[in-house]
């Protein structure tokens, strides 16, 4: 009993994270009405496992804190438990459509899909800075399922640059067997963000832990200003 205990908190621990993103102990105690002791003593168990992985950030004066998010490994766990039965019935429906109309009409649809979502995101970015404008891009990749975050690098003489990194891939089933979907996902990085650059940096159906991007302002000329 005790072990089913366990394995239920340890579930409990992960579906927190999926739905939350990040979390610390505290939080998670918190959260499940568990003591921090017990709460560490399961994200270490999940780390051995490879199913979560942490980053040190300072709050404050005090000790940095640990703040915990999930892995790939622990997203595709969670992905398999739940039968991602949306993901797989977006699969046999674009199956179907492509044995009806060709896969090249199909690939036409979906990029109308993608220009479609890049309005609706260029309308909910606004016209902030850019760091603004990622961060609210990032809370609504977040909304949608997507593990993202975004983080500034050095500035370069070529204007500020940014890091879009997203742990998971929320239409994994989608890109895998349509992975011309990236490719528009990268087109409406670049739509939503005209006055950017914007490069693939990683890319999970390559075999890595996450999709990255790296996003960099483009340097305003004179005549720009003008």
């Amino acid at each position: 009993m005790a072990t089913t205990q366990q394995s239920s908190t340890k579930q409990d621990i992960l579906q927190y994270l999926l739905k939350h993103v990040q979390a610390t102990a505290v939080e998670l105690a918190t959260a499940l009405e568990i003591s921090p002791q017990a709460i560490r003593r399961h994200l270490k168990d999940l780390e051995a496992e490879q199913l979560i992985v942490y980053s040190s950030v300072q709050a404050g004066m005090g000790r940095p804190q640990h703040v915990y998010k999930l892995s790939s490994k622990g997203s595709d766990r969670l992905r398999r438990e739940f039968g991602d039965s949306y993901g797989e019935f977006a699969v046999s429906l674009l199956d179907v459509l492509a044995e009806t109309v060709g896969r090249e009409q199909v690939s036409t649809i979906l990029k109308k899909q993608w220009q479609r979502k890049a309005l609706e995101y260029r309308e909910r970015l606004g016209n902030g800075s850019l760091q603004e404008r990622l961060a609210t891009l990032v809370k609504l990749r977040q909304a949608e399922g997507y593990m993202a975050e975004c983080h500034p690098l050095n500035s370069s003489d070529d204007g500020d640059r940014f890091i879009i990194t997203e742990h998971n891939c929320a239409i994994s089933n989608v890109a895998e067997s349509f992975p011309s979907v990236c490719g528009h996902e990268l087109e409406m990085f670049a739509t939503i963000l005209p006055d950017c650059t914007v490069e693939r940096t990683h890319w999970i159906i390559n075999g890595e832990h996450r999709c990255g991007y790296l996003v960099q302002a483009r340097k305003t000329t004179v005549k720009e200003k003008e």
